[in-house]
């Protein structure tokens, strides 16, 4: 898998994408991304990449000639599957999308920034559009990381244990069961003697009942898309 991620903050990246799960994945060369500059398709001698909006409203617009620009090369030399923009009031992430987008071969990110973008990348360049939570970042770059490691952690081989993430939170619309590790009492506080049992059928029965009575007490609202 590649994904391309479009920005004109790089250094906000390269942290994320360069430890942990999506580190690995990329040494292992189980997916490529690669962070794409859009200054260099800026305009003038400063590769100025934002204007002033038409209109009344304070603030600067990311401009389409760079994005178009940029979008273009990277589709001559292969195709691409989507071209996301990571917006506020995009589609709200959940696991489905992760899941999903985890199949693709080549996709495109757009992180947006200042005010936000010329809305003819939105109606002429863009696929889709995705949001993590109804809040506004200063840009797109975390958002972009955020969508990078829920779909990384999907692609065959990234994870140790190939069936670990099938029992992350969502993936059933539930929330996880509690987990717990050595030792099994610390300070008076024990852990549920049937993880000490060895039945992997009881163990399998209590955290079906953990995870419905978790997901109804903290976020009832996932039982009504069961």
């Amino acid at each position: 898998m590649r994904i391309d991620i479009l920005t004109v903050v790089p250094e906000l990246l390269d942290s994320p994408l360069s430890h942990s799960i999506v580190g690995r994945a990329r040494k292992k060369g189980l997916v490529e991304i690669y962070v794409h500059n859009l200054r260099k398709y800026g305009l003038g001698k400063r590769k100025n990449v934002d204007d002033y909006s038409f209109g009344p409203d304070a603030g600067m617009v990311l401009t389409i000639e760079p994005v178009f620009r940029m979008i273009e090369e990277l589709k001559s030399e292969r195709d691409y599957d989507e071209v996301i923009y990571m917006s506020p009031d995009g589609q709200r992430l959940n696991q489905a999308i992760s899941n999903e987008l985890s199949l693709k071969e080549n996709i495109i990110i757009l992180c947006g920034h200042y005010k936000g973008i010329d809305h003819r990348i939105r109606e002429h360049l863009i696929t889709r559009e995705i949001s993590v939570g109804d809040y506004v970042v200063s840009g797109g770059e975390i958002p972009a990381a955020l969508l990078s490691d829920s779909i990384v952690r999907l692609i065959p081989g990234v994870l140790t244990d190939s069936t670990s993430a099938l029992s992350d939170c969502f993936q059933d619309s539930l929330l996880s069961p509690p987990v717990y590790t050595r030792p099994a009492e610390f300070n008076g506080w024990k852990v549920p003697e049937v993880l000490l049992s060895g039945n992997p059928k009881l163990i399998q029965a209590w955290q079906e009942e953990q995870a419905l009575e978790r997901t109804r007490a903290l976020r009832p609202e996932l039982l009504e898309k069961q």
